[in-house]
């Protein structure tokens, strides 16, 4: 789960990381009132998504005055922003972070993110912030630091001021870049997060290390352990199909392609996906019903598959072991009678109880085409999508 810059810079401060004072806006009128809060002469707009790259795409603005402030907050609200990270379809600023303006003197990068190969926090630095990692990577690899955080011991001091003068700050600056890098991986820690990302990390004009961007993401799967976190979620930020799947307990991930897929099993439903390709079409999603599947559930997967516009045929391959093909074969029955189908629709059952699903979806008198193999199953979802789409 990700949050927003402004939830994230609450929770970086609440464990000691130096933050610009801000406060959030949904109207122009309220951008120009926390103007006059925080005083000053300048101040930053930022647009409130769950993106990066905001600044290419006009969602980020410095302001000299009042009436700038209000004309960015206009231009931004209700708008979508479109970057290289939202796709064609962008996403909708429904909310403004309005923050004093910083004096910066250096732009640093700083990031915890898991390597799963390892089974460790890995920490990322590079003195050259205020770009992508991977920009900062092809452009400048050796100003990358890299260093692995022992999970039995932790972030030690001694760790972080190697990280800090390995970035090459100013002496005096040391224990604050010690504060900052030990409360973010107590943040990473503590919280569940599986990375912690901030760019830039600045030293500005006074001697202050401050973080001028935040973001984090969290485990899904502790969410239980933190209620307050998980209160941080803003599903207008989410890919609604999969808003919807997850809400229902299924393990869903939208694609751009036009062959709805429900499949059983997280290695068949990728094998899938590939014969689908192999074959001429385009999967339009990943959906992996689980085992044990019901009727039920197998209704709710048709709902979440056909909830995405695009699909314009639908694909069912269960290899049944802890499920059943037989339940498989109601569910798929319930779905084109409930949900009046008339998209073409390819089912494969193999497995336990194969037979009895097998009559159940002959006997049924709709209109299922049935198969014996993933391979037929593939070029006969696509033979019959690319038919439809001819007539």
């Amino acid at each position: 789960m990700d949050i927003h810059e402004y939830q994230a810079k609450e929770l970086l401060s609440s464990f000691g990381v130096n933050v610009p004072r801000g406060g959030i806006a949904y109207s122009p009128e309220q951008a120009v009132y926390r103007c006059s809060e925080l005083s000053g002469e300048r101040w930053v707009v930022k647009a409130q998504i769950h993106s990066g790259a905001r600044g290419k795409a006009g969602g980020v603005r410095i302001c000299s005055t009042e009436e700038e402030v209000s004309d960015a907050a206009s231009w931004m609200l209700g708008r979508k922003l479109i970057t290289h990270q939202t796709g064609p379809q962008g996403k909708l600023v429904s909310r403004l972070y309005i923050e004093e303006a910083t004096n910066i003197a250096q732009e640093l990068y700083l990031a915890f993110v898991m390597d799963r190969k390892l089974e460790r926090v890995v920490v990322v630095a590079s003195a050259q912030g205020g770009m992508e990692i991977e920009e900062i990577s092809e452009k400048e690899p050796e100003s990358i630091v890299r260093s692995v955080v022992d999970p039995a011991v932790g972030m030690q001091a001694f760790q972080a001021r190697e990280i800090a003068f390995s970035l090459g700050l100013d002496a005096a600056l040391i224990p604050q870049a010690v504060k900052t890098i030990t409360g973010c991986y107590r943040l990473m820690e503590e919280k569940d997060a599986n990375m912690v990302e901030i760019n830039p990390l600045v030293v500005t004009g006074s001697g202050e290390i401050v973080a001028l961007d935040g973001k984090l993401s969290f485990d899904d799967n502790a969410l239980f352990r933190h209620p307050k976190i998980s209160e941080l979620r803003d599903k207008s930020q989410e890919d609604p199909r999969e808003t919807y799947a997850e809400d229902r307990g299924l393990n869903y991930i939208g694609l751009e392609g036009e062959i709805g897929c429900i499949v059983n099993g997280a290695g068949l439903a990728m094998a899938t996906l590939d014969m689908i390709k192999q074959s001429g079409g385009e999967p339009a999603n990943f959906l992996d019903v689980g085992g044990g599947a019901s009727p039920e559930r197998v209704l709710m997967s048709f709902k979440a598959v056909l909830n995405d516009k695009n699909v314009e045929a639908v694909l069912v391959n269960i290899f049944a072991g802890i499920n059943r093909c037989d339940w498989i074969a109601e569910g798929v029955i319930r779905a084109v009678k409930e949900l009046e189908l008339t998209l073409p629709l390819v089912v494969r059952l193999s497995g336990t109880n194969v037979e009895e699903g097998r009559k159940l979806l002959s006997e049924s008198g709709l209109n299922i085409a049935t198969a014996d193999t993933l391979a037929e199953a593939a070029e006969l979802v696509v033979g019959a999508w690319k038919a439809a789409k001819a007539n």
